[in-house]
């Protein structure tokens, strides 16, 4: 029993850590992000699948309501993909990952609307500690700053995400992880088809496609799988925990492969809130 719950502990730590290192690698690809999610989500597609086939897991979709949740599921996940990747493209790793990270915030704000239940004043108080936040991420508020941009696409991220995690969690979470992540990865592969007709692409540069193919493999396949999978064997809130790291580890990696500094004001905003993401966290924790 211990061993067991060693060995979902490093592999939920492990899922944090491959997950970081989309912030580094989104970045660096000198692709439209649409085309980079097209191309990350057919390999991942490919390679998730050939460990379904491996370890036989049934595929089947047992009725219209899974399909729709899957498929909705799907969209959302895209959507939160390309604009997290524009919000990459328009700041920095640092801006990117820290806006992106209010999802756990935005998260406790819509469940409410979803779960009836009722929300409470200490999520409005710590919701209002993650605008001051966003407040010091953004330098000027101004649109014709790519930073503010780079924010804004960074909120509009997580509020995909967190409505992509609130609908799996309700309507798909007695599916396999793998096969989750299966379908989701044909619904965006499906949605973002059209965008491969784009002309005046580069396909030439060797560096885009290892990067793809690692954001692929590692991000995608193994990383979101693992932290899919987790859901099972912790409490959504003692993941939330965990994975307020990955902004950290993915600045780490930023400042390492991209000589990416953050300034203190962006210090400053994001400690408030990953702050304010764990006291929500270790809140929710209580409550259950």
């Amino acid at each position: 029993m211990k061993n067991s719950h060693l060995k979902n502990i490093l592999e939920l730590n492990i899922a944090v850590v491959f997950v970081s290192t989309s912030g580094v690698l989104g970045r660096s690809i000198s692709f439209a992000p649409e085309i980079t999610i097209w191309w990350r989500c057919l390999f991942a597609a490919i390679l998730i699948g050939l460990f379904c086939w491996y370890k036989k897991y049934d595929l089947k979709i047992a009725n219209r309501k899974d399909a729709f949740s899957l498929f909705l599921t799907g969209l959302l996940l895209g959507a939160h993909w390309i604009t997290y990747f524009y919000a990459l493209h328009l700041s920095n790793v640092a801006i990117g990952m820290l806006s992106l990270f209010t999802y756990p915030v935005i998260t406790a704000l819509l469940e409410p609307v979803f779960f009836k239940t009722k929300l409470s004043k200490n999520q409005l108080f710590l919701s209002g500690l993650v605008l001051v936040g966003i407040y010091f991420l953004t330098p000027d508020l101004n649109f014709e700053n790519s930073d503010t941009k780079g924010v804004f696409m960074g909120i509009i991220s997580a509020v995909f995400y967190s409505l992509r995690n609130i609908l799996t969690k309700r309507n798909v979470s007695h599916f396999n992880a793998s096969k989750v992540m299966f379908y989701q990865m044909i619904v965006v592969i499906l949605m973002l088809f059209p965008v491969l007709f784009e002309s005046n692409l580069n396909y030439a540069n060797t560096n885009n496609w290892i990067r793809i193919l690692t954001l692929a493999f590692v991000t995608t396949a193994i990383g979101h799988t693992l932290f899919v999978n987790s859901f099972k064997n912790f409490k959504i809130s003692a993941v939330s925990i965990m994975s307020s790291m990955s902004p950290i580890y993915g600045i780490l990696f930023g400042m390492l492969f991209l000589s990416e500094i953050p300034t203190f004001t962006t210090f400053l905003g994001g400690a408030l809130i990953l702050t304010t993401v764990i006291i929500e966290s270790i809140q929710s924790n209580k409550n259950k």
